[in-house]
């Protein structure tokens, strides 16, 4: 140790450990390059650790992964923007890789250093760079790309790296280049800005589906820095035979950067360009396609505006909702709400409603699923007349359904309803299907409803609440699932906040202190545990007189879960009470279970009696 230069060290760690057989081991190296950094300072990190990294990226997808994305923050370890080139080469090289998700990485790394690079020293540091390359990257009888070299004079370092992954003999170094060009095209001089977009429209037409892919991907970022005029003439040209490849994987790209083009453009450029496009796809051969246009509609009427949405959209959304494929179903029932917003209520009843309908009975329970998630939104939008004859209907056949994920998510949006119809009607209607599903034999359906009866409660007020909903609070505390019985727990004491504590003196704690007698004690567990929790709201005086008296008597219990839940209750109620009480009537019972034959009471009731101390020492 003694022999190896001290400033040396750190470098010769990493490279030992580069080179290590165990992969986790290589992994904290690399992980640890801007410590490395630090100790060998800016320009050792330059001229050794930079050149050590791309030469030696032939590793495992793991570590070359950690160093794409070290590499993208690594600027200020090597001297900061003036020196940031020396970050590329490495970077370059993880975008040929085969591995995608280290390509991603070490595009995204690149595209944020890139994005920061001064474009001033672009000429002193990366022109000789360009041309050392040159020859290796353009081919001799190639014209086009020989020209290229004397193209690249004033452009930033970063559209030397991208046009040379752009003439790429290998596919991944192509696909990889397509992520830089919005990038690289903002600071190029014109010519080269032309240069540019024929080389992206080059790769649209790549012989490989994979480049064509990332062409299609990052086409909505290039098209956000080019020019309006050229967007028109010739991103929309790219977008268009990008529209008609014979890849449906292309095609679905293609139509997930409508949204984005969308926004770039005129709404009438857009109805010109992109709704004859996503209107002919609603119609596509693949189901993947029309699935990626049903989950893109909505963004498009925003694009194009409520006219032509209305004569246009509406038909092919129609034809979606009653696709063949359940996958592209599921996506158009996901958007009913969102596009019967955009139409008049009108022609949502005439032409949505129908298909909603439809949908409300289809085989699959997926797309039933996913209608219930999103139709009760549908009410304020249709009124309180159209909701009551068309929705309710729907809305206790989604209640009723065999699925229990259909009835849990029309039950968590029954508040939207309720705004609409109001809360007579709404009683009358759903309620009795509510009351049903309390009992439903699904526990997670169950579950749902409790986390909804306070929401309910508040809506319906105190009468009928009792009436209706408030036999159905007990019984839940008697559920089998221990779920179901501490939802129910919280539900009583959430109860106890929204009604008072009067009311919960008369309605919930009489018939919750009674089922302290149950033979059966998990049952008394949640009892309990209903009592520590209700115990803060109700307030110290009912606190006393009421529930101290039910946990000290549980004290005896024969079984130890009991004991110690006890205790532990105790605990919870020494802050709500006077010390006096806590004196005369916990202190006791306390150091009594402290001397219990089981282990876990002595071990609560002890930590119990050790909170009571440090209460009484800060009171």
């Amino acid at each position: 140790m003694a022999m190896i230069d001290e400033p040396l060290y750190p470098i010769a760690v990493l490279i030992d450990e580069l080179k290590n057989d165990d992969i986790q081991l290589r992994l904290n190296s690399i992980r640890r390059l801007s410590t490395i950094a630090r100790a060998l300072g800016e320009e050792r990190t330059r001229k050794e650790l930079i050149p050590f990294l791309s030469e030696n990226n032939d590793d495992d997808d793991e570590v070359l992964l950690a160093m794409a994305e070290e590499l993208g923050v690594f600027i200020p370890y090597v001297g900061g923007l003036e020196y940031a080139n020396v970050l590329l080469p490495p970077l370059e090289t993880l975008c040929t890789v085969e591995e995608t998700c280290v390509r991603d990485k070490a595009v995204e790394s690149l595209c944020r250093i890139g994005s920061q690079m001064r474009e001033q020293d672009v000429v002193e540091h990366f022109i000789p760079l360009v041309k050392d390359n040159s020859c290796k990257i353009y081919k001799p009888d190639d014209a086009t790309r020989v020209a290229h070299v004397f193209l690249f004079y004033n452009i930033l370092v970063v559209k030397s790296v991208n046009l040379r992954l752009a003439a790429g003999e290998w596919f991944t170094a192509r696909v990889s280049s397509c992520g830089l060009f919005h990038v690289a095209y903002p600071s190029a001089p014109e010519a080269l800005k032309t240069e540019l977009r024929t080389i992206y429209r080059q790769l649209c037409q790549d012989d490989m589906p994979m480049v064509r892919r990332s062409a299609a991907t990052n086409l909505g970022k290039f098209a956000a820095t080019v020019e309006a005029a050229h967007l028109k003439s010739e991103i929309m040209s790219i977008f268009e035979e990008l529209t008609q490849d014979d890849q449906d994987s292309v095609r679905l790209l293609a139509v997930e950067g409508c949204g984005a083009l969308g926004k770039l453009l005129e709404p009438q450029d857009c109805v010109a360009h992109i709704l004859p496009v996503i209107v002919n796809f609603s119609q596509d051969k693949s189901w993947r396609v029309r699935y990626m246009v049903a989950n893109q509609l909505y963004e498009l009427c925003e694009a194009v505006g409520p006219e032509p949405t209305r004569s246009d959209v509406v038909p092919a959304y129609v034809r979606l909702l009653r696709d063949n494929e359940a996958e592209v179903r599921i996506a158009a029932a996901g958007k009913v709400t969102k596009i019967c917003r955009i139409l008049n209520p009108e022609l949502a009843i005439q032409h949505i409603l129908p298909c909603v309908k439809e949908l409300s009975s289809d085989s699959s329970q997926h797309v039933r699923s996913a209608l219930a998630t999103v139709i009760m939104g549908m009410a304020p939008i249709l009124g309180k007349d159209a909701t009551i004859e068309q929705l309710l209907p729907i809305f206790l056949s989604l209640l009723k359904d065999e699925f229990p994920d259909v009835r849990l998510n029309i039950i968590s949006k029954l508040d939207q309803v309720n705004q609409v119809i109001g809360i007579d009607l709404l009683s009358q209607s759903l309620l009795p299907a509510i009351v049903e599903l309390a009992e439903d034999r699904h526990w997670r359906v169950r579950l749902a409803i409790i986390e909804y009866i306070p929401l309910l409660a508040s809506q319906l007020g105190v009468g009928f609440f009792d009436d209706k909903l408030g036999a159905l609070c007990m019984q839940w505390l008697k559920d089998k699932v221990y779920s179901i019985r501490d939802a129910a727990a919280n539900n009583v004491k959430r109860l106890a906040e929204e009604f008072g504590p009067d009311w919960a003196m008369q309605h919930i704690v009489p018939q919750v202190l009674e089922m302290i007698n149950n033979p059966h004690y998990l049952y008394r567990m949640t009892i309990l545990q209903a009592i520590s929790l209700l115990a803060p709201v109700m307030g110290s005086e009912i606190t006393c007189s009421q529930l101290l008296p039910v946990v000290i008597n549980a004290s005896k219990d024969r079984v130890p879960n009991i004991k110690f839940n006890v205790a532990k209750v105790l605990q919870s109620l020494i802050p709500i009470v006077d010390q006096s009480v806590v004196e005369k009537s916990i202190r006791p019972c306390l150091v009594e279970l402290s001397e219990d034959p089981d282990v876990d009471v002595r071990f609560f009731a002890t930590q119990a009696l050790q909170s009571k101390d440090q209460v009484m020492m800060s009171s």
